[in-house]
């Protein structure tokens, strides 16, 4: 089983891209929403949680964890890495891969915007990965506190969402941003309010896309771990608060009616 978590249902853009690439895989899914967001939280704080969540999925039956929140990755990624047996990804890594490959199709120097929680800019992690892996990348980024909340109150397409966006984007089009990437899960769900304001040429990188890919791409190479995951098509999604502005994303982001089931 593949277990998921998230500070809410941002993280079910990645359970959703998971279900695509790999149809049938079952699925046990976290949000905490009683806690979110984690973006505001202390990074011991954070970390406390992540661990929370992991040993919450685990105890489901997961054999291998994706954090598909960015701030939880970027605090304490590292150390869930090390302190868990079972194989963790993180949303951080692919999409740091898939700047890498846009640098090196643009034949040298590319100019990229990341926006993400307080937690996820100030630990500077994308900075530091995409430093290592395209040293000729300029790196701007641009925290988006307030993007979360609104998402998880199903503000999804409201003139105060709209005017937020424009002032938290205009530094990076300013810049001339040639690729974006939605350093947290959140995000693709204003992915159409997004595009209008940072430029329809610039290339957005969706993070939950990256890490199913990179999943799909990993289980291949690990025949042994694949062999070992259910396929009964089961997908179950537990949070840690049900509420109607939940339950509607939850239903739009998957085209279908999922349960909420109380944790």
């Amino acid at each position: 089983m593949i277990g998921i978590f998230d500070s809410g249902v941002g993280g079910m853009t990645v359970a959703h891209a998971v279900e695509q690439a790999l149809p049938g895989y079952d699925l046990v899914y976290f949000g905490d929403l009683a806690r979110a967001p984690y973006g505001s939280k202390s990074p011991e704080t954070i970390r406390r949680y992540a661990c929370q969540n992991i040993d919450f999925l685990l105890a489901k039956g997961a054999r291998l964890i994706i954090i598909a929140c960015n701030s939880a990755a970027s605090v304490s990624g590292e150390e869930m890495l090390a302190r868990y047996q079972p194989p963790i990804f993180d949303v951080i890594n692919p999409a740091v891969a898939r700047v890498a490959s846009l640098v090196r199709q643009s034949g040298g120097r590319l100019r990229v915007g990341i926006i993400g929680t307080r937690a996820t800019v100030r630990s500077g992690v994308y900075a530091q990965k995409i430093a290592a892996a395209a040293p000729d990348c300029q790196v701007l980024s641009q925290e988006c506190p307030l993007l979360v909340p609104l998402v998880e109150e199903g503000w999804l397409d409201k003139r105060e969402t709209k005017m937020i966006l424009r002032r938290y984007l205009h530094p990076l089009r300013a810049r001339q941003v040639e690729s974006l990437v939605l350093a947290c899960t959140h995000y693709p769900l204003l992915k159409g309010l997004i595009v209008p304001r940072i430029g329809r040429r610039v290339t957005i990188i969706d993070s939950s896309v990256e890490v199913s890919s990179h999943l799909a791409w990993y289980l291949k190479s690990h025949p042994e771990l694949d062999a070992s995951l259910a396929r009964g098509g089961v997908s179950r999604f537990y949070v840690s608060d049900v509420t109607e502005a939940a339950q509607a994303i939850a239903d739009k982001i998957f085209g279908r009616r999922i349960e909420l089931i109380p944790a």
